[in-house]
C-alpha cells in the first residue's frame, strides 16, 4: 500500500485516474465481446486501452523536452492496425473479425483519448462503442427478419 501512494505521490492522481478510467471503458467494451465469445475480450480490450493510454501519456510527457507528441500517436495508431488485422479472418467466401478488429481501433481511440488528458470523453465514447455493438446488432436482426433470410448462423446465446 505504501508504494501504491508513493507512486501517487511521484506521479500524481491524474495518472491514477488515466489507468482507471482506461480499466473500466476496456472493461465496459470487452465485457459486451466477452459475452459474445468473440476474439477480443475483457483482458485485450483492457490492455489495449491502457497501453494507448500510457503510450500517448508517455508522448505527452515526452512533448514536454521537446519531442513530438504526435508522431507517438501516429505509431499507435500503425502498430494498433496491424493487431486489428490479425483478427480478420477469410474463410472461403466469407470473411469474419471485421467488428473486431474495428473494436481494437476504437479501444485505442479511447485509450488515446484519456492518454491526451480527456477521460470524460473516453467514457462518453466507450458507451457510444457499447451502444453501437448492442444497437445495431439488434437492428440488424430486425431487418433479417423482416427480410426473412438469415445470412449468418443464428446464435441461440444473444439478446
Amino acid at each position: 500500500m505504501e508504494e501504491l501512494a508513493g507512486l501517487l505521490d511521484r506521479y500524481g492522481s491524474s495518472f491514477a485516474v488515466q489507468i482507471v478510467v482506461a480499466v473500466l471503458c476496456g472493461s465496459l467494451i470487452g465485457i459486451e465481446r466477452q459475452l459474445r465469445g468473440k476474439a477480443i475480450g475483457i483482458r485485450t480490450s483492457v490492455l489495449i486501452c491502457l497501453a494507448t493510454e500510457e503510450f500517448v501519456r508517455l508522448g505527452l510527457v515526452l512533448g514536454n523536452s521537446g519531442a513530438d507528441p504526435t508522431r507517438v500517436l501516429g505509431q499507435v495508431v500503425t502498430g494498433v492496425g496491424f493487431l486489428g488485422a490479425g483478427v480478420i479472418v477469410a474463410r472461403g467466401g466469407s470473411v469474419t473479425g471485421v467488428t473486431s478488429a474495428a473494436v481494437v481501433w476504437m479501444l485505442a481511440a479511447i485509450g488515446s483519448t484519456i492518454g491526451a488528458g480527456r477521460s470524460a470523453d473516453a467514457l462518453v465514447l466507450s458507451l457510444v462503442t457499447v451502444g453501437v455493438l448492442i444497437g445495431i446488432r439488434l437492428l440488424e436482426k430486425a431487418f433479417k427478419r423482416l427480410r426473412g433470410s438469415y445470412d449468418e448462423p443464428q446464435d441461440t446465446n444473444s439478446p
